[in-house]
C-alpha cells in the first residue's frame, strides 16, 4: 500500500510540475515588459505629511523585504539607475525634477497615478497621490501588481495606471471581542499587519467595537489597549477609524440616558483618533427613535469637542414601519447637521428604499455581512445540508464570485460599505469587496489572482486561483452530484505538496482545511446515506422477520458509520489544520479544544462527524416503537420510516428545503432561516425536520386525472393549505414536529394533470419567529 501511495504521489507531483512549467511560460510572456526594481531607492516628497509619510516608506520596505530579502533604501536625490519616486499631485517638482505632465496627475480625493519614465541611464517609477491616502494606494498598487521572484522585483510597465475610487467608503469591521472566532487572539502586530494588507487592496476604513465587555480567554492585551492601538494604526495609515457602539440601555430613563452619554464622552476623550461613530438602531438595542435621535444629538455634541471632524451614523435595524416613518419625519423637519448618514445592515429596510427616502445631504453605507453562510442576510445559495450541519455558520468561506455579485447589486444605492466580519475565515471576501469598492469594473477572478500573487507568490498563481474558485463551486448544489469536489481536492493536494514554504501561512492553511473538509464531508454523506438505504430495506422486511429483529439489524447497519470511517486520513488532516490555524491565526474551531465563544462561531471541528444519516433519530424512534403495545402498531410505524422518502408508486416526496430532495418546490428562503439550529447544533431530529419553509409553494405535473391523491405534511404548528388557490380541509391535523397532517385532494383540481399548492400565513405576530409554523416534508400520495 505504501509503495502504491508513493507512486500516486509521484505521478501527482510530475503532473503538477508540468502544469507549473506551462504556467511559468505564460507568466514570462505576461511580464515581457517588466522593469527590475530590485536595486531601487525611494525618493519621497517632503510635502507628504507625517505620520503617513513614514508609514508608506515602512510598508514598501517591509513588504518587499518579506518577499525578496531586498531592502529599499531612501535617498534624497536622483542618483542611481532605478528610483521609486513618491509625490503628491500638488507638488510642482521633486528634488529639482518636475513631475510628469498634468494630464497624468490624479485630482480626485484618494486617487493616484503610477507612471513609468525610462531613459538609457535611469528608470523612474512615479507613485503620485492626490493626497496622502492616494499615495498609500499607489504604493499598494505597486505591491499588488509586481512579481516577486527570488531577489527580483519585477513591475510590468503595462500596469502603470491613473486610478480613482468609485465609492468613498470602503472598509471592514474587525471587532476585538470574544464572539469573534479569531480576532480576540490577535496581537497588536497581527492587527496592524491585517489593516495594512486591507489598505494595500484599497480599503480606507476600519471599524471596531469598543464597548463590548464579554470576557475572552484569548486576549493578549486589554480591549481598551487594543482599540487605542487600532485607532493609532488608522491615524498612521491615514485611514478612517469607525466605532460601532450599540445602546442596550433604556433611553427613555433619564438617568440611563445621561449615563450612556457620559460613557460615550469618556470614550471620546480616551480615543486618540476617531472618524465616525455608528449607533445601530437595533441588533442589538430596542429603543424608539424618539429617544434615539435626542441621544445621537447629545453624543454628537460630545464627539465634536474631542474629534470635530467625526460624523455620527445610525441604522434602522429592527425598526417597525412606524419607527421608520418617525425617523424620516424627524430628519425632514429637523435636518440635523450632526448626522452624517444612515447604515443599512441585517434587519434594515431595503437599501434601495433607504436611498430613495433619505435626503441627499446624508450618506448611505452598506453594512454587508460577508462572514456568515446560514441564518443571515446573504446566505450561501444552493448549499447542501451536509455542509450546513457540519461547516455551520462561520466556516472558511472564500466565495469571490458570490460576494462580488452582492456588492455590484447593492452598491449603486450606497456611498460604500464597511463589511460585517467576525473572524479571519472570510478573509478573501473582504479583499474582494475592497477592490470592488474601488472599481466595480474589476472582476472577481482578477482580484483573486492579485490576492494569490500577493499572499502566496506568483509561481504559478493561476493554479491557486482556479483551486480557490473550485472551493466556491464545491458549495453549489447537491454534494453527491458535484464531481468538482474531488477534482478540487486533488488539485489542493497537488498544491499542498508543491508549496511546502507556505505550510505556516494561515491563509494557505485555511484553504487547505476547506479542501479536506469538503472532500471528507462528501465521502461521509455518500457512505452514511448508503447505510441508511440498506437499513430501510431491512425495515421493509419487518413483516417477515418481526419488528424487533428488523430494528436491531437496521440500527446495526446505520450505525456502522460510528465504527468505520470512510476517510480517516482526511479526518486526521482536518485535525492538523485546525491545530495549525489556532496557532497561526487564532482561529477557534472548537469550543472544548480551542475555547471558542460558542458552537456557532466557526466550530467546524466540533461538527466534523455530525451524522449525515438519520441514525440518531432512528435510535430514538426505535426506542419509542419498542414501547408500543402491539406488533401491528410497531409494523405500521416501521413502514412509515422505511418508506419516508419513497412513497408508493405514483406518489411524490419533497424535503422542502433540501436542494437534492425538493424537485417540486418553487420557493427559496433567502435568509437561510430554513436551516434549523436546535440543541446547540447537535439536534437528534430527523435531518429533513431540520430543514423547513414557512409558506412553500409546490407544483406537480403529469398526474393521473383518474387517480385519488392525498397530501401529507410533516412540520410544526399550522398548515393552511391551498390547492390551485382554494383552501382545503384536513382529515388529520397534528401540530407537533414529525407528526402528520393529511388533506384529501378532489379530482377536479388535477384534471389537467397539474396541481399547484401553497400556504396561507397564520396569524402569529405574538410569537418569536423561531416559533412560527413550519413545513418540513410534503408527500403527494396516490391512493389505491
Amino acid at each position: 500500500m505504501a509503495i502504491r501511495y508513493k507512486h500516486r504521489a509521484g505521478n501527482r507531483r510530475k503532473a503538477f510540475l508540468i502544469a507549473c512549467i506551462y504556467l511559468l511560460c505564460i507568466f514570462s510572456s505576461l511580464y515581457a515588459g517588466e522593469i527590475d526594481l530590485s536595486g531601487s531607492r525611494l525618493l519621497v516628497s517632503p510635502s507628504v505629511k507625517s505620520p503617513v509619510r513614514e508609514t508608506i516608506i515602512r510598508v514598501l520596505q517591509e513588504e518587499v523585504n518579506r518577499r525578496t530579502d531586498v531592502h529599499l533604501g531612501v535617498t534624497g536625490g536622483w542618483e542611481g539607475a532605478s528610483i521609486i519616486a513618491l509625490a503628491l499631485s500638488s507638488d510642482a517638482i521633486l528634488s529639482g525634477r518636475p513631475l510628469p505632465g498634468k494630464e497624468k496627475l490624479p485630482l480626485q480625493a484618494e486617487s493616484f497615478s503610477v507612471i513609468v519614465e525610462e531613459s538609457a541611464s535611469q528608470t523612474v517609477v512615479w507613485l503620485i497621490g492626490a493626497d496622502e491616502r492616494g499615495l498609500l494606494f499607489a504604493a499598494g498598487h505597486l505591491l499588488r501588481t509586481s512579481l516577486f521572484a527570488g531577489k527580483n522585483i519585477l513591475f510590468d510597465s503595462s500596469n502603470a495606471i491613473k486610478s480613482a475610487p468609485e465609492y468613498p467608503i470602503r472598509g471592514h469591521q474587525l471587532g476585538y471581542r470574544n464572539t469573534a472566532n479569531s480576532y480576540d487572539a490577535w496581537s497588536k502586530e497581527q492587527y496592524e499587519q491585517y489593516i495594512r494588507e486591507l489598505a494595500i487592496f484599497g480599503a480606507n476604513s476600519i471599524e471596531t467595537i469598543p464597548f463590548d465587555q464579554s470576557p475572552s480567554p484569548h486576549m493578549k492585551v486589554s480591549r481598551e489597549e487594543m482599540n487605542r492601538h487600532i485607532s493609532v494604526v488608522c491615524r498612521n495609515y491615514g485611514l478612517d477609524y469607525w466605532a460601532w457602539t450599540p445602546v442596550n440601555a433604556d433611553l427613555s430613563d433619564e438617568n440611563l440616558f445621561r449615563a450612556e452619554v457620559k460613557k460615550h464622552s469618556d470614550y471620546y476623550k480616551q480615543c486618540p483618533y476617531l472618524s465616525h461613530l455608528f449607533v445601530p438602531g437595533g441588533d442589538p438595542g430596542n429603543n424608539h427613535p424618539r429617544y434615539v435621535m435626542p441621544f445621537l444629538k447629545a453624543i454628537a455634541g460630545e464627539l465634536e469637542k474631542q474629534h470635530p471632524q467625526a460624523g455620527v451614523w445610525i441604522s434602522l435595524q429592527g425598526f417597525s414601519d412606524e419607527q421608520i416613518d418617525y425617523f424620516y419625519h424627524y430628519i425632514e423637519t429637523e435636518s440635523p447637521d450632526w448626522l452624517r448618514g444612515v447604515v443599512s445592515g441585517p434587519g434594515s429596510p431595503p437599501l434601495s428604499d433607504t436611498r430613495r427616502r433619505l435626503p441627499q445631504k446624508y450618506m448611505h453605507r452598506h453594512y454587508a455581512d460577508v462572514t456568515h453562510t446560514v441564518r443571515c442576510l446573504y446566505p450561501t445559495l444552493r448549499w447542501d445540508q451536509a455542509f450546513a450541519l457540519t461547516l455551520g455558520r462561520e466556516p472558511v468561506n472564500p466565495q469571490p464570485f458570490y460576494y462580488a455579485a452582492i456588492h455590484d447589486r447593492y452598491a449603486p444605492f450606497t456611498d460604500g460599505f464597511l463589511t460585517y466580519s467576525d473572524g479571519a475565515h472570510d478573509d478573501l471576501n473582504k479583499f474582494i469587496w475592497s477592490r470592488k469598492g474601488w472599481s466595480k469594473e474589476e472582476d472577481a477572478a482578477a482580484i483573486t489572482e492579485q490576492y494569490v500573487r500577493f499572499f502566496f507568490g506568483a509561481n504559478p498563481a493561476d493554479c491557486v486561483t482556479d483551486a480557490i474558485m473550485g472551493l466556491e463551486r464545491n458549495w453549489d448544489g447537491p454534494i453527491e452530484a458535484n464531481g468538482g469536489v474531488e477534482i478540487t481536492f486533488f488539485r489542493w493536494q497537488q498544491l499542498e505538496e508543491a508549496y511546502p514554504r507556505l505550510q505556516n501561512n494561515w491563509r494557505w492553511q485555511m484553504l487547505l482545511l476547506r479542501a479536506y473538509y469538503d472532500a471528507y464531508t462528501k465521502r461521509r454523506k455518500l457512505y452514511e446515506q448508503a447505510l441508511e438505504r440498506e437499513a430501510n430495506k431491512l425495515l421493509g422486511q419487518a413483516p417477515a422477520i418481526g419488528s424487533e429483529k428488523a430494528m436491531t439489524l437496521a440500527l446495526e447497519k446505520v450505525t456502522e458509520a460510528d465504527r468505520v470511517n470512510p476517510a480517516p486520513s482526511l479526518r486526521k488532516k482536518i485535525d492538523d489544520y485546525c491545530e495549525a490555524l489556532y496557532h497561526s491565526a487564532g482561529l477557534q474551531t472548537s469550543v472544548e479544544k480551542y475555547q471558542a465563544s460558542g458552537p456557532e462561531r466557526g466550530c467546524v471541528l466540533d461538527f466534523v462527524d455530525y451524522p449525515l444519516n438519520n441514525r440518531w433519530w432512528l435510535a430514538d424512534q426505535f426506542e419509542k416503537i419498542g414501547r408500543m403495545e402491539t406488533e401491528a402498531e410497531k409494523l405500521s410505524a416501521l413502514e412509515v420510516i422505511a418508506t419516508w422518502e419513497n412513497p408508493a408508486k405514483g406518489g411524490y416526496y419533497d424535503n422542502i428545503s433540501d436542494i437534492s430532495q425538493s424537485p417540486h418546490v418553487k420557493t427559496t428562503v433567502y435568509d437561510a432561516t430554513d436551516v434549523a439550529w436546535w440543541d446547540g447544533g447537535k439536534s437528534r431530529k430527523r435531518l429533513s425536520t431540520q430543514l423547513f419553509q414557512n409558506f412553500p409553494q409546490l407544483v406537480y405535473e403529469d398526474l393521473d386525472p383518474k387517480g385519488r391523491y392525498l397530501i401529507r405534511i410533516a412540520g410544526y404548528g399550522d398548515a393552511l393549505l391551498r390547492v390551485d388557490g382554494e383552501r382545503i380541509s384536513p382529515t388529520l391535523y397534528n401540530k407537533e414536529l414529525e407528526e402528520f397532517k393529511e388533506f384529501p385532494v378532489d379530482r377536479r383540481f388535477f384534471q389537467d394533470g397539474k396541481l399547484e399548492i401553497s400556504f396561507d400565513e397564520p396569524e402569529e405576530s405574538h410569537l418569536n419567529w423561531r416559533q412560527y409554523s413550519k413545513v418540513c416534508d410534503i408527500w403527494l400520495i396516490k391512493r389505491n
